[in-house]
């Protein structure tokens, strides 16, 4: 804990009082992170850093409150909460809009974000919140931070600005931008896994990624399906819960693929408030950066921040 400074130490203790934060704060040991966040910033030249583990929570503030880089700045100069949270006493420097974005980018490099999504989980596993009765796939579009090239350059172009956005197609539409891959712990709504990835690669290609192999089930839609998969599970002995899907040689699904791929959409269709709360409340319907690794650090800050939310209204916690 930072030594309080004067100003603090003659406010009233209820000024800034933000019970959501105060929660996820008390849910976690945040000194595991700290020497992960320690990745991004070496401080080995120029002025002092601000303190990582300050930084990398001014980045779930930002996940969590949908801020773009100047607003979280104007938010960490204007809500005693948010400072508290951080860590950034009354008179202390605040990071402005160029700071938080290279401390973002640096830790996209260094992969903080991917080992702090892993730590937090390692933690609220140990806390018996994960309840690994099953893993439910799911993947969602993302658009690009730009718009699409234009429809005469052709399909399949790429934008100069944003390299590895790509195009892919669904339901007959044609999308530019990326995919969210989750595997999502069935029971208590926690994410598990997650990858950020180009459009390009399907969900099929990220599946085993997702899959963490001690779940008792796997959930997953006709996208899915592969015969490998299918054996691999089984050897593992996890209940093979993937779709079937019509083929050439199968011009209709028998009755019996029917009624179970039904009974399986209703088991995952939980995975969907997942990218309903990301798209609606934490604004990711679209990306905000141009590299896919800040992007990806972005949403991966999504997954914990929305992991610790949940797990911060669980009744034993």
């Amino acid at each position: 804990m930072k030594q309080m400074g004067l100003v603090e130490a003659f406010a009233d203790p209820r000024l800034g009082r933000n019970g959501r934060l105060e929660k996820i704060a008390a849910l976690i040991d945040w000194s595991r992170l700290a020497r992960l966040a320690k990745k991004a910033r070496k401080g080995e030249t120029g002025r002092p850093p601000y303190d990582p583990l300050s930084m990398l929570k001014a980045l779930y503030l930002q996940a969590l409150y949908d801020l773009s880089d100047p607003g979280l700045e104007e938010a960490l100069l204007d809500r005693l909460s948010f400072r508290r949270f951080c860590g950034f006493g009354l008179e202390d420097a605040t990071p402005d809009e160029t700071t938080i974005c290279r401390f973002r980018q640096a830790a996209a490099r260094a992969g903080v974000l991917e080992a702090c999504f892993a730590e937090v989980n390692r933690q609220l596993e140990a806390q018996g919140l994960m309840l690994k009765k099953g893993t439910l796939l799911d993947a969602t579009i993302v658009a690009a931070t730009h718009n699409p090239p234009p429809r005469e350059a052709g399909m399949g172009t790429k934008l100069a600005r944003e390299p590895e956005a790509d195009w892919t197609n669904k339901a007959g539409k044609s999308y530019f931008g990326y995919r969210f891959h989750i595997g999502m712990d069935e029971g208590s709504g926690l994410i598990r896994a997650a990858a950020f990835l180009p459009a390009r690669v399907s969900e099929s290609e990220v599946a085993d990624r997702l899959i963490c192999g001690d779940e008792r089930a796997v959930y997953a839609d006709r996208g899915y399906e592969s015969r490998p998969r299918r054996a691999r599970l089984k050897a593992a002995g996890i209940k093979d819960r993937i779709m079937h899907r019509r083929h050439r040689y199968m011009p209709e699904l028998p009755r019996w693929q029917k009624r179970r791929n039904g009974l399986i959409a209703r088991r995952r269709a939980p995975v969907e408030a997942v990218f309903s709360a990301l798209k609606r409340l934490y604004g990711g319907a679209r990306t905000r950066c141009r590299s896919l690794a800040a992007n990806a650090a972005d949403y991966i800050a999504f997954a914990t921040v929305y992991n610790l939310r949940r797990a911060s209204m669980h009744p034993a916690t």
